[in-house]
C-alpha cells in the first residue's frame, strides 16, 4: 500500500493525444476517485490561490491580465524558454498541488485512488503511487487525434509530439501499459481487465450499481456502457433531432461524462449527463419523457446526481438549463439551486467550469455549493 494509510494510489501518465483522461474517467466509472493533476496545476495559481501572489512576485505584475487572473499565456512565453524560470515556476506550483492532492486522497471514501499527471515521473507525485500505469498509443494516431480533436495540422501535431520525451521511457517505468490504439469498446474492455487486477489488492471491489427508489414509483441508477443504446435512443427522440447518437457515440462520451438514468416501470423515461472536473459538478444535458411526473422524476434524479457529486468531493454543482426545465423554479429551490451568472460564482475555479461547461449562449446557469472546506485556499 501507498505512504496514506487505507489507500492504493494508482499513478497514470502517458504522452499526449494516448487517451489518459478517458482512462481516468473510466476508472472512475470503475469506481476509483481521480485527481486531474495538471488542472490542479492551473488551479493554483488562480486568484484568490495560495499561489497567486508567489507567482506576481516572482515574475512581476506584467504577468496578471484584465480580468485579474495570471495570464498563463504571458508566463508560459517566459518560462518555455528558460529552463530555470520554469525550475521557478515549477518550486512554487508544485508542493501547492501535491497538498491538495494529499488532502484529497485523505479524505476521500475510495480506497483506489488515480492521480493522472503528464509529469508524475518526473515529479515528487511518483513517490506517493503504489502503480504506474501508462497509456500508449502510435505516433500516427496520436496525429490523428491531435487534428481531429485540436483542429491542429499534422505539422503542428507533430511537433507537439516531438516536444515530449519518447513514448518508451515512460512505459520502461511502468507497472501497466494501456494500449490505447482501438475502439473504446476495446479499451474499456481493457482498462476492466486491469481494474479487476487491481481492485482485490486495494481491498476494495467496484461498487454495486446505484438505485434509489423514490415518490412516484421512479427508480434511478448509474448508467453504464452497457447501456449505450438505450441512452441514444432516449436522446435522439427527446433532442427532436437536435442530436443524432449511435450506441458508439454514447460509449465513446463515457470517456468525458456520466449518465445518471431514470426508470419507470422498467422503462428508461429520463437521462442526466454530467461531468466532474476540478471540484466542480457540471450537469449539461438533460432529457424527460412527456406525460410523466416531471417535478418529483427532475428532483430525484437530480437529488441522486448531486449525492454522486459529493461522493467525489465536489465543491459546487452547476445546471445548465434550457426549454422546459428553466421554468421548475420550484423544484430547483427545494433542491437549494439558486440561479447565477458566471461571474457571479465568486471563486475562478467556479467562474471557469460555467464559461467552459455553458452549451449555449442563452443557458441558465444554477449554482449550488456543496462543500464548505475548499482545499485550495488563500495563505
Amino acid at each position: 500500500m501507498s505512504n496514506i494509510p487505507g489507500k492504493y494510489v494508482i499513478g497514470l501518465t502517458g504522452n499526449i493525444a494516448t487517451g489518459k483522461s478517458v482512462v481516468r474517467r473510466m476508472l472512475e466509472h470503475l469506481g476509483a476517485y481521480t485527481i486531474d493533476a495538471d488542472a490542479w496545476s492551473h488551479r493554483a495559481i488562480a486568484k484568490g490561490a495560495p499561489g497567486y501572489q508567489p507567482v506576481i512576485e516572482k515574475f512581476g505584475k506584467w504577468v496578471v491580465g484584465q480580468d485579474g487572473e495570471i495570464d498563463r499565456g504571458k508566463l508560459g512565453a517566459v518560462v518555455f524558454r528558460d529552463p530555470a524560470a520554469m525550475a521557478e515556476l515549477e518550486g512554487i506550483i508544485h508542493p501547492l498541488v501535491a497538498q491538495a492532492i494529499r488532502v484529497l486522497i485523505k479524505r476521500a471514501g475510495q480506497s483506489i485512488i488515480v492521480v493522472e499527471a503528464i509529469k508524475l515521473l518526473e515529479s515528487d507525485l511518483r513517490k506517493t503511487c503504489d502503480s504506474i500505469w501508462v497509456t500508449y498509443a502510435p505516433e500516427e494516431v496520436q496525429i490523428e487525434r491531435l487534428v481531429r480533436k485540436r483542429k491542429l495540422t499534422r505539422e503542428e501535431a507533430r511537433q507537439r509530439i516531438d516536444l515530449q520525451a519518447a513514448q518508451g521511457e515512460k512505459i520502461a517505468a511502468a507497472n501497466v501499459v494501456v494500449r490505447n490504439t482501438g475502439s473504446y469498446d476495446d479499451l474499456w474492455k481493457e482498462v476492466t481487465t486491469f481494474w479487476n487486477q487491481v481492485s482485490p489488492a486495494a481491498g476494495e471491489a467496484a461498487p454495486p450499481t446505484i438505485v434509489r427508489k423514490g415518490a412516484g414509483n421512479f427508480v434511478v441508477v448509474r448508467g453504464k456502457p452497457r447501456n449505450s443504446a438505450a441512452i441514444a435512443q432516449l436522446i435522439n427522440r427527446l433532442s427532436r433531432g437536435r442530436q443524432r447518437l449511435s450506441s458508439d457515440d454514447v460509449m465513446a462520451s463515457f470517456g468525458d461524462k456520466a449518465y445518471m438514468l431514470l426508470q419507470l416501470q422498467d422503462q428508461l423515461v429520463g437521462i442526466a449527463a454530467w461531468q466532474v472536473e476540478n471540484l466542480v459538478a457540471r450537469t449539461t444535458e438533460l432529457y424527460m419523457e412527456s406525460g410523466i411526473d416531471l417535478p418529483s422524476g427532475l428532483e430525484m434524479l437530480m437529488a441522486e446526481v448531486e449525492r454522486a457529486s459529493a461522493d467525489l468531493q465536489c465543491e459546487a454543482s452547476l445546471i445548465f438549463l434550457t426549454g422546459e426545465f428553466a421554468g421548475l423554479d420550484a423544484v430547483w429551490k427545494k433542491l437549494g439551486y439558486v440561479q447565477r451568472s458566471p461571474a457571479a460564482l465568486g471563486v475562478q475555479a467556479w467562474q471557469d467550469a460555467a464559461i467552459e461547461s455553458m452549451p449555449q449562449a442563452d443557458a441558465i446557469v444554477l449554482f449550488k455549493q456543496l462543500r464548505q472546506d475548499r482545499v485550495l485556499r488563500p495563505i
